[in-house]
């Protein structure tokens, strides 16, 4: 009977552990998830609409509350991918090539990348000049979702 309730014992403190063990794994699983969630929701702000013209970037920019990060101080360059957000998903999967750290394009896509003007300025009085472009992308990739924009890539046929 004492065996009993020592094995018993020990038993249920070893489980108790495991539990334990397997719900810090759980939490840090979501916490990593809603951080990449966080993440692209930010990327799909700053970076997507299929319908840009290169004459919004000022407007564009102030209604989406683009800065520097952590600054009311205007952001030197933005680019928005003319695309939608499953074409652009596609890239982290099957539509893409790794570059670095980073993930590229096998298609260019249309894009406008917004330039400052007034050099120096602060929210809100950003002025920006677009420039329509079609060039291949690199983005970071986690999760399967771009988090982040890199860079627009010339590609020359061969």
């Amino acid at each position: 009977m004492v065996f009993y309730l020592i094995f018993s014992t020990l038993f249920q403190q070893r489980i108790m552990r495991i539990l334990f063990a397997l719900s810090m794994l759980l939490s840090t699983a979501v916490l990593c998830t809603n951080a990449v969630s966080e993440r692209y929701r930010k990327f799909i702000n700053h970076h997507v609409k299929g319908d840009m013209s290169e004459n919004r970037c000022s407007s564009e920019i102030m209604s989406r509350g683009i800065s520097k990060t952590n600054s009311n101080e205007c952001k030197e360059t933005n680019t928005f991918i003319r695309a939608n957000t499953n074409t652009i998903k596609s890239i982290c999967e099957r539509a893409g090539e790794p570059y670095g750290d980073m993930t590229k394009s096998l298609q260019p896509f249309s894009i406008v990348v917004c330039t400052l003007r007034n050099q120096g300025a602060r929210h809100p009085r950003c002025e920006y000049r677009g420039q329509a472009r079609t060039r291949r992308i690199a983005i970071k990739c986690e999760a399967g979702l771009p988090v982040h924009f890199e860079r627009d890539i010339v590609h020359f046929e061969n």
